[in-house]
C-alpha cells in the first residue's frame, strides 16, 4: 500500500510538511471529534547527555492509523541543528520519528502528538457476521517473534489451557483467567519487562510488568489459532473508574508506559483485553496486595476482557523493530532510543539519557 492509499484508507490527510535546518513538521489532521471523545496532547522530549560522534535519537509516534479507541491528529517533532524526518516503512502501522545529530551538535529531539480517545468496549452479547481479517493480515498476527514463539512449552500450555474450550470466544477467554490466575506483577522488572514468554513457561517464574503478561496472552492466543497482537502506548491521565493504579498522577506520564493486548474474533472483531493491569490492580491498587476475590480486583478482571479505559494512548503493534539507520533491533519500542559512536544506550538509564514525557488534556 503506497502512502497515499494508506492516507485515504485511514481517513488521514497531509496537513503540513515544513523542512528547515532545525525542524520538520509533518500532521495527520482530522476534525476534532464529538460524541464521547476526548482530546489529548503528549509531548516527549528527549536528550543524550554524553554525546560521541553522530548520535541517534528515536521516539515512538502516537498510532498511524484510526481506530475505534484513537485517532491521531498529529505528530509534529524538532531537532534543531540536526536531521529529522518520520519513518512508516514498518509494519504493522509503526511510526518513528527518527533524528540524526552530527558530532558538536547538542541532541535534542521534541515530539508533540495530538490524539483524541474515547472508552472501548465489545459487547461480547451482541455478535454480527463472521468478518475474518484478510489473509496477510491474519498472517502476520498469527506469527511467531523472538520473544513471542507459538511453538515448544508455548504451544504445549496453549492447548492444556484451551482444552474443553469449543469456540474462539472460549479460547480467548480461558488464555485469559488463565494469565490473570497464574501469573504475578513482580515490581522488581525494569521498565515494563522484556515480553520473553518462553523464558517464563520454562522456569515457571510466571512473575513480570504488563509487556511480559500481555506478551504471554499474546503468544499463547496464537499458539491457539487466534490472530493476537501487543499494543504499546502510554498512560496519559487517571482513572476515572476509581483504579488509582490504573491510571497517570499527574501531567509528567515519563514513567507511565504500558502495553495492552487485542484478540482478534471473527463475529467481534478485535477485541481489548488487559490481563497484566487486573494483576497491577492486586498489587498496587491501595492498600496493596489484594486477594483475587476482592470486589475492585473482580471488577476490574470482569471490565478487562473486553473494555478498555481510553485514558491511555497507543504508540504500535510492532515487535522485534529494527531501528531506521542503526543495525539494533528491540523487542518493541514504547521507550525513547538513543544511540552514538559509542553503541547504543539504555533507554532506562538517566544518567546517559534523559527524556521527559508530559501528558494534557485539551477538551
Amino acid at each position: 500500500m503506497n502512502r497515499r492509499d494508506f492516507l485515504q484508507s485511514t481517513g488521514l490527510t497531509v496537513a503540513g510538511l515544513a523542512v528547515t535546518k532545525a525542524k520538520l513538521s509533518f500532521s495527520q489532521q482530522t476534525h476534532p471529534p464529538s460524541d464521547g471523545w476526548r482530546i489529548f496532547e503528549v509531548t516527549a522530549h528527549a536528550e543524550v547527555l554524553k554525546p560521541a560522534g553522530e548520535t541517534k535519537i528515536w521516539l515512538p509516534a502516537a498510532l498511524i492509523r484510526n481506530t475505534p479507541f484513537q485517532r491521531t491528529m498529529s505528530n509534529q517533532f524538532s531537532a534543531d541543528g540536526g536531521k529529522v524526518r518520520m519513518d512508516e516503512s514498518k509494519p504493522p502501522n509503526l511510526g518513528i520519528v527518527v533524528a540524526t545529530f552530527p558530532a558538536g551538535v547538542k541532541p535534542i529531539l521534541t515530539l508533540t502528538s495530538q490524539v483524541a480517545l474515547k472508552n472501548y468496549s465489545v459487547d461480547l452479547g451482541k455478535s454480527g457476521p463472521a468478518r475474518p481479517l484478510p489473509a496477510a493480515e491474519s498472517q502476520y498476527f498469527l506469527q511467531p517473534h523472538k520473544n513471542i514463539p507459538t511453538d515448544g512449552i508455548v504451544k504445549t500450555i496453549a492447548t492444556e489451557v484451551t482444552k474443553g474450550a469449543t469456540t474462539d470466544v472460549e479460547k480467548a477467554r480461558a488464555i485469559y483467567e488463565w494469565i490473570v490466575d497464574n501469573t504475578f506483577r513482580d515490581p522488581k522488572v525494569r521498565g515494563c519487562g522484556r515480553g520473553d514468554i518462553r523464558v517464563l513457561l520454562e522456569t515457571g517464574y510466571l512473575g513480570g510488568k504488563c509487556a511480559d503478561l500481555n506478551a504471554l496472552y499474546v503468544g499463547l492466543a496464537r499458539a491457539a489459532g487466534l490472530p493476537a497482537r501487543d499494543v504499546y502506548g502510554i498512560r496519559v491521565a487517571k482513572s476515572e473508574l476509581g483504579y488509582k493504579s490504573l491510571g497517570a498522577s499527574s501531567e509528567k506520564i515519563t514513567k507511565a508506559q504500558h502495553c495492552r493486548a487485542e484478540v482478534y474474533l471473527a463475529q467481534f472483531g478485535w477485541l481489548p483485553v488487559d490481563p497484566a493491569d487486573v494483576r497491577k490492580v492486586v498489587l498496587e491498587e491501595p492498600p496493596g496486595n489484594r486477594p483475587l476475590n476482592d470486589e475492585m480486583v473482580t471488577s476490574a478482571r470482569k471490565r478487562l476482557f473486553g473494555s478498555w479505559e481510553m485514558n491511555w494512548m497507543a504508540y504500535n503493534f510492532a515487535q522485534d523493530v529494527e531501528l531506521p539507520g542503526s543495525s539494533a533491533t528491540i523487542p518493541f519500542l514504547m521507550y525513547p532510543q538513543a544511540q552514538t559512536a559509542e553503541g547504543t544506550l539504555d533507554s532506562l538509564d538517566p544518567d546517559n539519557f534523559k527524556y521527559e514525557i508530559t501528558g494534557r488534556e485539551l477538551s
